[in-house]
């Protein structure tokens, strides 16, 4: 399923215009950004929870050279589904 599809599953359920659902998944995809962003972690029980990971400084190789390459110490978006959300997987 990708964004389009999405906005037409919940402009459908909601029984709401697709441009009322597009706002929706907009504004909530934004707060979870934002909350990410201020907070460094979003909860949402029974779906998962959005977090930043640091990830370290470390050494890496050039695929083509071979040439060893320093990578900096940056933070990375991840997610790890709720229960709810492996229940429903396992289900299926």
């Amino acid at each position: 399923m990708n964004k389009t599809e999405l906005i037409e599953v919940v402009s459908s359920k909601a029984e709401i215009t697709k441009a009322e659902a597009q706002k929706v998944v907009n504004t909530t995809l934004d707060a979870i950004i934002d909350g990410i962003v201020a907070d460094g972690k979003v909860i949402l029980p029974g779906f998962g929870s959005f977090e930043t990971r640091q990830r370290t400084a470390r050494v890496g190789r050039n695929p083509r050279t071979g040439e060893q390459i320093k990578i900096k110490a940056t933070k990375a978006p991840a997610f790890k589904p709720g229960k709810g959300m492996k229940d429903a997987v396992a289900k299926k």
